[in-house]
Formats: structure tokens, sequence, C-alpha cells
């Protein structure tokens, strides 16, 4: 009998090892890209000042609302920096517009209007234009809850969402559920 020749083939007995780590080295740079790229979109929700008594559709700001749009515009006024707005979303109705003159005025912003029955649309159109950014949306009740159900995703209906001294604001990470939170100004 022969002894057996010499094979040129090697086992690859280190191959499941290479392949494994390599595995990991192309998880490990996939999620930390993803974590590079994960933002937080901040969305404040404002309702409109209270109405001028009176029969018309659509009235103009009382007395009292000129000063809660003065309110909001001492808030948000601050125009570079930390803290400011990215954008400004207003709805079609005269009293939203009234609200957020001021502060259009003073950021030099030009508001993006929305008509209050197509609100849900807006929304979703909002944080896919301003992703990672600041906005601040002024609308009547009705716009407003549907800005809140589409950004929180929540069916629960938001309690007192039409009172025009509260402002919701909702942070809206990139990756996992919405935050909101209530405030009174």
């Amino acid at each position: 009998m022969e002894p057996p020749g010499i094979t040129r083939h090697r086992r690859p007995f280190l191959a499941p090892l290479w392949v494994t780590l390599l595995a990991l080295l192309v998880a490990a740079g996939v999620a930390y890209l993803l974590f590079r790229g994960a933002t937080t979109t901040v969305v404040v929700l404002a309702s409109v000042g209270e109405r001028e008594p009176g029969t018309i559709d659509d009235p103009p700001i009382s007395a009292e609302g000129e000063g809660r749009a003065q309110r909001l515009t001492q808030l948000f006024g601050a125009g570079g920096g930390l803290g400011r707005l990215d954008a400004l979303y207003v709805s079609s109705e005269r009293r939203a517009q009234q609200t957020a003159a001021p502060l259009a005025e003073q950021l030099h912003l030009a508001p993006t209007l929305f008509n209050p029955q197509q609100a849900a649309s807006s929304a979703a159109g909002l944080l896919r234009d301003h992703e990672g950014s600041a906005v601040l949306v002024i609308g009547g009740s009705v716009a407003l809850q549907q800005f809140l159900r589409q950004l929180s995703g929540s069916a629960e209906q938001p309690h007192a969402v039409g009172e025009s001294d509260l402002l919701y604001i909702v942070s809206v990470p990139t990756f996992g559920r919405a935050h909101v939170l209530r405030l009174k100004y």
C-alpha cells in the first residue's frame, strides 16, 4: 500500500470565524449609521386666539386673543441660535393667521397655510418636509386634534385641545413613539 499523497486542499476551518466577524462588523456599521441618522422633530401646537363675538363665520380675534398672539411672539420670537423655529404652519382661518402674524413678522418666516379639513395630511407632510426641525402649528381646535392624532399615532381623544391657552409639544423621533407634553401659557 502506498502512503497517501500530500493534498493541496486545506480545510477552511477558520472561514466560519472570519465570516462571523465580517457580519458583526457590517452590522455595527449599519447600527452606527442608523444611530447617527436618527432625528427628532419637535412640533408645537397652539390654538388660535379667542374670537370676537359676532355672527360671521370666520370672525377676527378678540383683544385677549391679540394678547395671546403677543405672548406666542415672546415665547418663540428669538430668531437665531438654540430654540429657534424652523417653520410655521398656520390654518387658513382668519383668527389663526392673525394669531401668527406678529410672530411671522418678527422671525421673517413665511407661514405655510393648510386647510383645516386636511390637517391630517398636512401633519404627515410636515413630518416628511421638516424632519429634525422645530415647527409651530397654529390652528383651530378641530385641526389641532387631527394634527395631534396624526403626530402622536394615537386614536385617543386629546383633552381640552380647544382651549386657547394650551400648548401641545409633540416630539416625534425617527425610531420609537412620539411623546406629548401639554402646557398652559
